[in-house]
């Protein structure tokens, strides 16, 4: 079965890497008013200025720039939890779940639980591979925010970049026992279905998402998704054209399109191609740390003899997917045309352990995956053992067969 354009990160962790905040303060601390030692009260300022500068960084996606300017105010401002909370925002951001995990169990020991403590927690764990503390902590969040759709699609996305599909399902479909008419939930458990080789129940949570939401940009990303997985290309780049020529610019629309344009054949020097390419890059602008847009845009600089860029876009695709399996076939791929073979060596010697970890996964998979309280497992009637289910689990390298 052809598979559907990665998920995005429905993790709600989005970052860039960056160096021009981390420049301007190893400015700072260079500078000659910096080796003066300011009073108690310039201290305080300066430790509340480095809240906010975290805070600003923060919202914007710069996790990575921001943690410095978030230890630089722990301990030291009125509003400590601020300083805390937006610190493991970025640890989780950035991929560093246990210091994640010891900031947030800090808050909850001195009083701080709270919906959204558990719910980031919930993320670290999923992230950490600690699957009971995981859904432990979302049910206390979800405890008291049943209704809060944003929890369940962080924790979800959470197990997703694990690449655990069958335990965002969980989440997702938990969150659907609370809120059966959202859209996104159904567009996102669509996805996990087809992932986990149920396209006929992954069609009508498609079809759901569209039904409850047309016109949206959710329900044209529904229908370009059940397109193209469903081996329909053209429907997929019609979807998705229909959709950016009326405004909606989503990230993922774009990748859509560019995907399917380069999957129906479009190479150099075409007008098809020139289009997937302007999609692609649209998107990587749009939100740079989603995997799928940089590994694609990198599978059409590898295309059309781009072999410096096709790399960086492909190894930051490789940071922010590790686990995903095509990328590092791309990757030799590249290395290989720039006359690196010992990257390229590299880069399948990590492909052919990667595969030996997915098929030991697939060996060892349980049976019926233990439910959590209050969730259904099944929405829609009987579904296939997890077992079953993970052994037609595809992977992400089948996601990007063709970049």
């Amino acid at each position: 079965m052809p598979q559907g354009i990665r998920l995005a990160p429905i993790a709600g962790i989005f970052f860039i890497l960056g160096t021009c905040e981390l420049t301007r303060a190893q400015a700072r601390l260079d500078s000659p008013a910096a080796a003066m030692k300011p009073s108690g009260t310039d201290q305080n300022a300066l430790a509340e200025s480095e809240l906010q500068t975290g805070i600003e960084l923060t919202r914007g996606g710069h996790f990575a720039e921001a943690i410095a300017h978030l230890l630089e105010a722990q301990g030291r401002v009125s509003n400590d939890y601020a300083a805390e909370f937006n610190l493991a925002l970025c640890y989780v951001g950035t991929g560093q779940f246990q210091k994640a995990i010891s900031v947030l169990i800090g808050l909850r020991e001195h009083g701080r639980e709270n919906a959204s403590v558990e719910n980031l927690l919930a993320q670290a764990y999923a992230g950490d591979g600690q699957e009971g503390q995981a859904f432990e902590a979302l049910r206390r969040a979800t405890a008291s925010t049943p209704k809060n759709e944003k929890l369940y699609l962080f924790v979800g996305g959470a197990f997703l970049g694990r690449e655990e599909p069958a335990q965002s399902l969980r989440v997702i479909e938990l969150g659907l026992q609370h809120l059966p008419e959202s859209a996104r939930l159904h567009y996102e458990r669509g996805y996990l279905l087809a992932m986990l080789d149920d396209f006929d129940g992954a069609r009508m949570d498609f079809e759901r998402a569209a039904q409850i939401a047309p016109g949206s940009e959710i329900g044209y990303l529904a229908k370009a998704q059940e397109s193209l997985f469903g081996g329909n290309l053209a429907e997929a780049i019609r979807v998705a054209r229909t959709a950016t020529a009326q405004g909606k610019q989503d990230y993922q629309l774009l990748a859509i399109l560019g995907e399917a344009l380069i999957r129906v054949g479009a190479s150099p020097g075409q007008v098809e191609f020139a289009e997937a390419r302007d999609a692609l890059e649209k998107s990587v602008a749009a939100r740079p740390n989603y995997a799928s847009s940089q590994i694609a845009l990198g599978h059409v600089d590898l295309l059309d003899g781009r072999l410096k860029a096709a790399i960086e876009h492909l190894e930051t695709g490789r940071r922010l997917s590790p686990q995903n399996l095509a990328v590092y076939s791309l990757l030799a791929a590249a290395y290989r045309k720039s006359g690196q073979p010992g990257q390229a060596e590299a880069m399948l010697g990590i492909l052919a352990k990667l595969n030996q970890e997915q098929a030991q996964r697939i060996r060892t998979a349980p049976g019926d995956s233990k439910p959590i309280p209050g969730a259904s497992g099944a929405s829609r009637g009987e579904q296939k053992p997890q077992a079953e289910r993970m052994k037609n689990y595809r992977g992400s390298e089948n996601r990007f067969k063709r970049i």
